[in-house]
């Protein structure tokens, strides 16, 4: 896939590649909540940037917090 442009919203495709998963991982990840629902624009789905941002900040925060710090 060629790099994207700046873009604020983001087809499943694009989502996926834009946090470097595959689309069926991508899927798993929406499913149990770890990354942001869809937006529905006319039918069309779509992902805001900014939500994938935010989710993957708190996946590093969580996985943060379970590590001790014998773990690092």
């Amino acid at each position: 896939m060629a790099p994207l442009p700046f873009k604020r919203l983001l087809s499943r495709e694009q989502a996926a590649y834009y946090i470097d998963m595959g689309t069926s991982k991508f899927d798993q990840l929406v499913a149990d909540r770890r990354m942001p629902k869809p937006i529905k624009i006319d039918g069309r789905r779509v992902w805001d940037v900014r939500q994938l941002n935010s989710a993957i900040d708190a996946l590093h925060d969580a996985d943060f917090e379970s590590n001790s710090w014998s773990d690092l």
